[in-house]
């Protein structure tokens, strides 16, 4: 095959999607700025919020969205959300700071937290999922995702002072429901009992009630299981139905020690 073919065939199969990485690119770059603008004292406010202004409507224009309003209307909607969201993700740094021995600071906890930052992000991409923006919301939560190794969907919903510890290899799916005060650790999955393509509008994942703690590496799915309020589920636990309140779940692994002397 000689290159001019090479060419050609490649121009053919680029076109039979309508992808455009810079919009990739362009989504992490906003969320690094927005993330700035609402945490760093340096960052000037006003001067980056009409950076943010101009970076989101050519977003818009990326993905092609066609809005009932205007990209600047959404954009001023979803400034006025922002006070508001700033002050639900500094009730998570406060429950990290207050529930983990670790941590010195609340500014430790802003600086240094992945399960922090992934939760930030989610905070501040599930506004714009509710204002049905396409694809956005997704490549910011996919930003802290790559960063964090925390996958948090910006569909599911998710209420104060929500702690993640360590981070590393959180799955919490689209339709996961969260409430008040819950810890969770390493390698938890709250994910859904099979994929097709059919639950799409269906309710998919779990619901995990106030006050509960998951430990390390527990997987919980089904849109029908619930975790009732107060109870904690212990690392490595496997469930897919309801649990009720005040409910202690733990899972018994077989340990044999041998002594290699004898």
């Amino acid at each position: 095959m000689n290159h001019e073919d090479i060419i050609k065939q490649i121009t053919a199969q680029k076109k039979n999607t309508n992808l455009r990485f810079r919009i990739k690119t362009k989504a992490e770059a906003f969320t690094q700025n927005l993330f700035y603008t609402l945490f760093d004292r340096d960052t000037p406010v006003e001067d980056n919020l009409d950076r943010l202004a101009a970076d989101f409507k050519e977003l818009g224009d990326l993905v092609c969205w066609e809005p009932g309003k205007s990209c600047s209307e959404i954009w001023e909607e979803y400034c006025s959300r922002l006070p508001h969201l700033l002050q639900k993700i500094n009730l998570d740094a406060i429950a990290i700071a207050n529930n983990d021995p670790a941590a010195n600071s609340v500014e430790e906890v802003y600086l240094s937290y992945p399960g922090f930052f992934a939760i930030a992000v989610y905070r501040l991409s599930h506004e714009l999922y509710k204002m049905n923006l396409p694809l956005v919301p997704r490549l910011m939560t996919e930003c802290a995702h790559k960063l964090t190794g925390t996958d948090i969907n910006p569909g599911a919903q998710i209420g104060d002072s929500f702690f993640i510890d360590h981070a590393t290899g959180v799955v919490i799916g689209e339709t996961t429901i969260i409430k008040n005060n819950v810890k969770i650790y390493q390698g938890v999955t709250l994910g859904a009992l099979y994929v097709e393509r059919e639950l799409r509008n269906k309710k998919r994942h779990p619901t995990i009630e106030d006050n509960v703690t998951i430990y390390a590496n527990a997987t919980i799915l089904g849109g029908e299981t619930v975790i009732g309020a107060n109870s904690i589920i212990g690392g490595n636990a496997w469930l897919t139905r309801t649990v009720p309140a005040n409910s202690f779940v733990t899972h018994d692994p077989v340990i044999k020690i041998k002594n290699l002397q004898k």
